[in-house]
């Protein structure tokens, strides 16, 4: 082939993969949006003809250990799959063949992405109705004919469970197949989809509480908005599914005390920073908050050895804190046993 012939292939395939990446990222944002609008009770019919969402979205991008989370909830949320060099170098040479390859699995990769999007919706509602969900349900209501990409599809939904609204898929049940949807935040394991945080709201608290613990535990507000900003979150925009982002960490967030925000000490002219609040230590763990960070990232706690430490010395902590716990009202009990028993003892 021409050397001038492949300039143009790569020239052409370098600006369709930046449309590409363009359009993922708003839509993967725009069906966060369908997806609070969805998941309403009073949908008719919805447990039986969830629909379907053509938006697709990006994975995050894979950070070095010690920086913030820097994809979207919703972009780290809908993952997508990208030509790899090897596929480039067939478009070179081949360019009618690899392209047709390409356009095959771009379709086949679309609808496992489409249903993933449809069994998120779906499995929303199941929790807010607070109704069982069995791999029966989700074949026969979500999946239909496509049961041979079942797994891929529950693996994709499960990552934007958990990165865009912060829940957990659990299978509680292997003999039955039976799952449950467990939110990051303990207080809400058993409430309503839309609490006071609000489900996606959930998934961006985590990543400013990844922020603030990757930081040595107090993030600086400069930290906080340069990991929103690559997010797409700025200050002063309203975000259509955040709100105005200012007043939700700065005041929301605070008055809710999962935030705690002060003036830096010492700092002249005055600087602020984020540290979290009770509700957060008492909601959630610096282990759980770091396996988030780390699914981000595409990767595992123990990759970050400092952090890894640090939230296993909180988890003992925590374990010490529940036994001292329990055995205090067992020497309540004890005491008071003593106390009554001398009381009506007969005297010498």
């Amino acid at each position: 082939m021409p050397r001038g012939q492949k300039s143009k292939l790569r020239a052409r395939e370098k600006r369709r993969q930046a449309r590409e990446e363009n359009k993922d990222v708003k839509g993967a944002q725009a069906t966060v949006v369908e997806q609070e609008k969805s998941i309403s009770p009073s949908s008719p019919h919805y447990k039986e003809n969830p629909q379907s969402s053509s938006a697709a979205g990006t994975a995050s991008d894979q950070q070095k250990p010690g920086k913030g989370p820097s994809s979207t909830a919703a972009a780290a949320a809908a993952s997508s799959t990208r030509s790899n060099e090897g596929a480039t170098s067939q478009v070179e040479e081949k360019p009618n063949a690899s392209q047709a390859q390409a356009s095959t699995e771009h379709k086949q990769q679309d609808l496992v992405e489409n249903k993933a999007i449809m069994l998120v919706r779906y499995l929303l509602f199941k929790y807010q109705m607070k109704e069982p969900i069995t791999k029966v349900d989700m074949l026969r209501n979500v999946i239909k004919t496509d049961k041979n990409h079942f797994p891929e599809i529950l693996s994709r939904a499960s990552r934007h469970l958990e990165l865009v609204f912060g829940l957990d898929m659990k299978e509680v049940d292997p003999n039955r197949s039976l799952y449950v949807l467990v939110n990051k935040l303990e207080r809400s394991c058993h409430g309503r989809v839309n609490d006071n945080t609000g489900m996606a709201k959930t998934g961006l608290l985590m990543t400013v509480l990844a922020v603030i613990f990757s930081k040595g535990n107090c993030a600086t507000e400069e930290q906080i908005w340069e990991v929103l900003n690559e997010m797409g979150i700025y200050d002063g925009e309203e975000h259509v599914i955040y709100g105005e982002p200012r007043k939700l960490f700065t005041e929301d967030m605070v008055k809710e005390k999962y935030l705690e925000y002060r003036q830096a000490p010492n700092s002249d002219p005055p600087s602020y920073e984020f540290l979290w609040g009770p509700r957060a230590y008492a909601e959630t763990s610096k282990m759980k908050v770091l396996e988030f960070f780390a699914k981000i990232h595409h990767s595992v706690p123990s990759a970050f050895p400092p952090l890894y430490e640090e939230a296993l010395r909180d988890e003992e902590e925590r374990a010490r804190a529940r036994v001292a716990a329990r055995a205090h009202p067992a020497a309540m009990a004890s005491a008071h046993s003593r106390a009554v028993s001398s009381s009506f003892s007969c005297p010498k």
